[in-house]
């Protein structure tokens, strides 16, 4: 019988994406990227998503530093709408990690279904995201006080999918993978991460993306559907 819930956040319980656009579109005017030449808001967010993934990537890898990736997403984006300015780099940059984390727009459910699990489960959050942005999310989404245990990748010095996170995760909330549960969107971070060191799994794909990995514990799209599973 499961005793904790391990839960990731973006994208699974916080809407990055929703958010994330909400905030790129107010710097988009914000900043009068019409007037130099950036004439698609939509295009710019869909070029600032491709190249943020791609240093994301390289952060997962340890290839590169929070610092490099910050600097850099803004950056490369605007170079390819021909805009070389750092400083317009750095003031969106700057802008954005101030601002995304206030947006509290959460996937359908999500504060119905907590409250439910909370009553009868211990809560956690174990998260790749920069630690004083996660803690934020958390605060302004009206969330963090149904968690006992909120764990960084920043904090423990190890990222997901590695196990070296899951174990700390184990140990700081006097768990065990027997009795444990982890519930995220991504297959590699969350699903094969947690499989490795024995704990149970809910793929959550609200989009229904296909894949190939046929030993999931659970896959829901909805998260009310947890109160069916648990």
């Amino acid at each position: 019988m499961y005793k904790h819930i391990f839960f990731d956040l973006d994208r699974t319980l916080w809407d990055f994406e929703k958010n994330s656009n909400e905030v790129l579109n107010e710097l988009y005017k914000k900043y009068d990227l019409f007037l130099m030449g950036i004439n698609d808001c939509n295009k710019f967010i869909e070029r600032y998503k491709f190249h943020n993934e791609q240093l994301w990537d390289l952060y997962r890898q340890n290839k590169i530093e929070k610092d490099k990736l910050r600097d850099e997403r803004f950056k490369i984006t605007l170079k390819e709408f021909g805009v070389y300015s750092s400083e317009l780099a750095v003031n969106l940059g700057k802008d954005y990690v101030t601002h995304c984390p206030k947006k509290t727009n959460l996937f359908p459910h999500t504060q119905a279904t907590l409250k439910y699990l909370n009553a009868r489960y211990k809560l956690h959050i174990i998260t790749n995201g920069f630690e004083e942005v996660q803690y934020q999310k958390l605060e302004n989404s009206n969330l963090i006080d149904y968690f006992e245990q909120i764990i960084t990748s920043e904090q423990v010095g190890f990222k997901k999918p590695n196990s070296q996170i899951f174990n700390f995760s184990m140990l700081k909330a006097c768990a065990k993978p027997y009795n444990s549960l982890m519930i995220g969107d991504d297959l590699n971070a969350d699903i094969l991460g947690a499989q490795n060191i024995g704990i149970d799994q809910v793929f959550f794909n609200p989009l229904e993306h296909p894949h190939s990995i046929s030993n999931i514990t659970h896959e829901i799209n909805c998260l009310s559907e947890l109160e069916e599973i648990l």
